[in-house]
């Protein structure tokens, strides 16, 4: 599914082209999800741009030991635990520290969980297309069980967007959403960071920024609706 040859220029570039792409999608009305952090400034832009829905999602990725930025498995919202098992004996996660990893990042999510939820109250997938977006792809292992997770509430469709990942983990994603859309499947992929010019780090205060404004754009919409003295779910 490449249809992009160079860098890209930042996320913000990166997502403009996912729009172009999610378009021939029949996406109105979906649901965004971002995954924390840079999934999040993706997934804003696309859903400013085409008029949809945004929510994050807190899955979190467990690191390997030694080098926490390759994914051996990830732990969903709801604490469902996904494993690499291949990763995982290659690097010596074994049952004990996959078990203690898991222990730790529930604590991060319960943690992320109070401080964004205060913000933007979780939005219902069930019976929504819903999107899934992130800023790449090495593993999949993060994107994998937020499928998962969103499977578990009855969507109607699930799409996974991404800018750039690797051909193996766009097959097996796949295997678990609806759809797939990818700009760049590439073998040379090392890390998600040398598909970028700038690939800044995301912190919180970015997503609540994002978070906030998704707030007055769902306050806006719903008051619209109020106004109108209409049910947004009647079409009749």
């Amino acid at each position: 599914m490449a249809v992009f040859t160079r860098q890209f220029a930042n996320r913000v570039e990166a997502a403009g082209l996912l729009c172009r792409e999610l378009a021939a999608h029949d996406v109105g009305g979906a649901l965004i999800l971002g995954i924390p952090r840079g999934g999040v400034v993706i997934a804003d832009v696309i859903a400013r741009v085409l008029g949809c829905d945004l929510d994050i999602v807190l899955t979190r990725k467990i690191g390997a030991p030694g080098n926490r930025e390759l994914a051996v498995g990830a732990v969903s919202e709801d604490g469902k635990l996904f494993i690499n098992e291949e990763i995982a004996a290659e690097v010596g996660a074994d049952d004990a520290y996959m078990a203690q990893e898991q222990t730790r990042q529930l604590e991060e999510i319960r943690v992320r969980h109070n401080r964004y939820r205060r913000v933007l109250p979780q939005a219902a997938p069930t019976g929504r297309t819903v999107v899934v977006v992130d800023d790449g792809v090495a593993t999949g292992a993060t994107m994998l069980a937020t499928l998962w997770a969103v499977a578990a509430e009855n969507p109607s469709r699930t799409i996974a967007a991404i800018p750039v990942g690797a051909p193996r983990v766009i097959d097996r994603l796949g295997r678990e959403a609806d759809e797939v859309v990818c700009l760049l499947a590439t073998e040379s992929l090392r890390s998600i960071g040398q598909f970028y010019e700038t690939f800044e780090q995301v912190d919180d205060d970015e997503v609540l920024r994002i978070l906030r404004a998704q707030r007055r754009r769902r306050s806006r919409s719903n008051g619209g609706r109020r106004a109108s003295g209409r049910d947004p779910n009647h079409s009749g």
